[in-house]
């Protein structure tokens, strides 16, 4: 499965990508607003963990863009 990570805490942020990658699943990660929008907007995910609480915007904000591009 490919995975989105959408968080800014570092330890918190390494911690679940290392025991999501142990499982077999393939990780990417975004630390800001803007760094998440751009790779919802280039690629497709099977999941993606959305932090509420981002550098330079709010992950609400993500999950409405999310559901305007009718992505699933």
């Amino acid at each position: 499965m490919k995975i989105l990570i959408i968080e800014d805490e570092e330890s918190l942020r390494e911690s679940i990508v290392s025991y999501l990658k142990e499982e077999g699943n393939i990780c990417e990660v975004a630390t800001t607003y803007w760094n998440a929008l751009e790779k919802i907007n280039l690629y497709s995910y099977d999941c993606i963990l959305l932090d509420l609480t981002l550098p330079g915007g709010d992950g609400l904000n993500i999950l409405s863009e999310i559901k305007k591009k009718n992505k699933q």
